[in-house]
């Protein structure tokens, strides 16, 4: 919970440097937050690199298990497909943004450079609100659906902020799944992002 309102207070806090102009920024010209991305992304390499029994562990992983990423990402574009029904936006548009997974950096980034900053907030704004309902529900979706479920909700943050919720309520032994599921997700985001802008 804390975590999730640190986010949303930077979220917050670079609102307000955008309104009042504290710091200048032009999202047309920059490549800033290019650059943090990429930066983010080699600091996500380094964690994957330092941990040695990752793949050892990944290798005991039954079928069931190793489909868990596949299953998240076809319920949630579905999900994202029939809200695309009730709003404004084309399927396209509405699958961009959930195929974003929770991964607010990566997918808002993405889509407001191909699809425009209006499609790119909103990006943003589902997958932050992703990440914090997954914070907060996850205890109550792992007592009354079990552990995958909890995993699925999480989508691509079970690799780092939803991981110890998910250990904590499912067990230890549901960390290297919740590692593996987030891993997928992470790196299934600019795929999927770039491929449904382009539709």
């Amino acid at each position: 919970m804390k975590g999730s309102l640190v986010i949303v207070g930077f979220f917050v806090l670079g609102c307000f440097a955008g309104i009042w102009n504290w710091i200048p920024y032009n999202p047309e010209g920059s490549s800033l937050s290019k650059y943090i991305l990429y930066l983010l992304m080699f600091c996500v390499g380094i964690t994957l690199g330092n941990d040695k029994t990752l793949i050892a562990q990944l290798r005991n992983l039954n079928l069931r298990l190793i489909l868990l990423p596949v299953m998240t990402i076809a319920g949630t574009l579905t999900g994202s497909l029939v809200v695309s029904i009730l709003i404004h936006y084309s399927w396209s548009e509405s699958m961009a943004v959930g195929s974003g997974f929770a991964y607010y950096s990566l997918s808002s980034i993405f889509i407001s450079e191909l699809k425009g900053i209006e499609l790119g907030t909103i990006a943003l704004l589902c997958n932050v609100m992703r990440e914090i309902f997954a914070l907060l529900f996850i205890p109550v979706i792992y007592r009354w659906f079990g552990p995958l479920a909890a995993i699925s909700v999480g989508g691509a943050t079970t690799f780092d902020t939803t991981l110890p919720i998910i250990t904590r309520c499912a067990g230890k032994e549901y960390a290297v799944v919740s590692i593996y599921h987030g891993c997928v997700l992470d790196f299934s985001v600019p795929v999927l992002v770039t491929l449904f802008c382009s539709i």
